[in-house]
């Protein structure tokens, strides 16, 4: 078995937790933004295919106890690197991250852990200088608490990166957080959703990949694929056997909607290049059949009307550089306040960076959760239906999740 590590945005270990479970893996522990579990061999490619929140999924190649630079190098020394590069593989260390650690200093770990990486495979190879011509391979590290984590990097690209999107706008929202938006709204396929600010159509897109089993690496590559251990014969396989799983026999209700009609263009080009993808899978495995795209329409916001008496409204409103200042941002928050009375019995969530979007809106959310993707602090505002009332009560504070 392997031990890998999921990262992703700061708040979403639970949801990334749960989707790993759902493939069938084992959870370790967590960490924030991140989530260790194990897994065999065909884990490296299948949560690197399927998990819809994860930003990267690593190897854990080593992990020990380490007090000064002598422990660092031996540990990485001992790793069997050969096992894992080519002889031409450019190996960095793109990120160290330390934590109440005797070793703080970042630019002298990655020295250091680099230096153990090509004496090792100079070691092994009997070669004074690499050659570094073929693919890049990153190694990151972790030291918590004198604990030394040796991670490699089997993604690549980061993995909200599907390869669909050909322009996301101004600000665009992560593929991978909204994956995690619509989990967080515990969104089923059988309800309407909508998106009054759609832009480039990342929530509807995600919404329709989610809604019929597709899995979200099927149009992409991955760093896994330049390692020497690598089974290319047992990942078509895997991509198989996903593209197997795909339902194309299931309706849904998937819009968006957006003033902008540039942005209604980008996420009607967006939407075809993820569903050409999911057909290209399904081609794979012999079927011509297609999966629905999400149909998106130009309207301001205050003209919608809910087209069903239920359903989830999901929104990642303009702010900050996307509206211009904070004023702007409070003003049409305000207007805003129509929307509860335009889709009566819907549930709704939105995204924003915004401290007072409470405040302008006019009503206080049921549920709250922070979310940090990148540099990036959000806080998701979600206003469920009671039950039985089928009413929002916006003059209660929420609570956090």
């Amino acid at each position: 078995m392997n031990t890998l590590v999921a990262l992703c945005a700061i708040g979403a270990e639970k949801i990334l937790g749960n989707e790993i479970k759902h493939l069938g893996y084992k959870l370790i522990s967590n960490a924030p933004g991140r989530v260790v579990f194990s897994g065999d061999d065909d884990a490296l490619i299948r949560t690197n295919l399927c998990l819809r929140t994860a930003d990267r999924v690593y190897l854990e190649v080593a992990e020990y106890g380490a007090e000064d630079f002598d422990m660092l190098f031996d540990g990485v020394y001992a790793v069997n690197w050969q096992d894992y590069f080519k002889k031409d593989t450019k190996v960095v260390v793109d990120k160290v991250r330390t934590y109440k650690s005797k070793l703080n200093s970042e630019h002298s770990i990655q020295g250091m852990v680099q230096k153990a990486i090509y004496k090792k495979l100079g070691d092994v190879w009997r070669m004074s200088t690499l050659p570094e011509s073929g693919e890049q391979s990153d190694v990151r590290i972790y030291i918590d608490e004198d604990k030394v984590m040796v991670l490699l990097d089997l993604s690549g690209l980061p993995l909200h990166k599907r390869g669909y999107r050909t322009d996301g706008g101004v600000a665009p929202l992560r593929e991978t957080t909204a994956a995690v938006l619509l989990q967080l709204m515990m969104w089923r396929r059988k309800l309407p959703l909508h998106d009054p600010f759609c832009g480039s159509g990342t929530i509807a897109i995600e919404a329709a990949l989610y809604a019929h089993n597709v899995a979200p690496g099927l149009g992409r590559r991955f760093a896994l694929e330049h390692l020497a251990f690598y089974n290319a014969a047992r990942a078509a396989q895997i991509k198989k056997e996903e593209a197997s799983k795909i339902r194309t026999d299931v309706e849904t209700r998937i819009t968006g909607s957006d003033i902008d009609p540039k942005a209604i263009e980008r996420a009607k080009l967006n939407a075809e290049h993820a569903c050409v993808m999911a057909g290209r899978a399904l081609q794979s495995i012999g079927s011509d059949a297609k999966v629905p795209r999400p149909d998106f329409v130009q309207a301001d916001f205050t003209e919608l009307q809910a087209p069903y008496s239920e359903g989830i409204l999901i929104a990642n409103p303009p702010y900050g550089e996307r509206v211009g200042d904070a004023d702007e941002a409070e003003a049409l928050y305000r207007k805003m306040s129509c929307l509860p009375g335009s889709f009566e019995g819907w549930e709704m969530g939105f995204i924003t960076t915004h401290k007072k979007f409470q405040e302008s809106f006019g009503k206080y959310a049921t549920l709250l959760k922070n979310l940090k993707a990148g540099n990036l602090d959000t806080c998701f505002y979600m206003y469920m239906n009671d039950k039985q009332t089928g009413r929002h009560d916006g003059n209660k504070r929420g609570r956090k999740l």
